[in-house]
């Protein structure tokens, strides 16, 4: 997969891969329709850390959580 190019599919990889590593119970909080390629590449930022690390704790996925709610479109 190639996340270089902002598509539809590759939103979707990235945020349902960002909902499973951080085991969000509620995955329809966050579903890729939410984004638009204009956030593209905040979300690919945030898929990139999330990707790097093994844990987070509680404080760390509620701000993750919280920015991918203020790139929402």
């Amino acid at each position: 997969m190639d996340l270089n190019q902002k598509t539809e599919e590759n939103i979707e990889f990235m945020v349902n891969e960002i909902m499973q590593k951080l085991k969000v119970l509620n995955m329809g909080v966050l579903k890729s329709s939410h984004f638009n390629e204009e956030a593209y590449e905040e979300l690919k930022d945030i898929y990139m850390l999330v990707k790097s690390k093994p844990t987070f704790s509680i404080s760390e996925i509620q701000a993750i959580v919280e920015e991918l709610g203020n790139i929402k479109k």
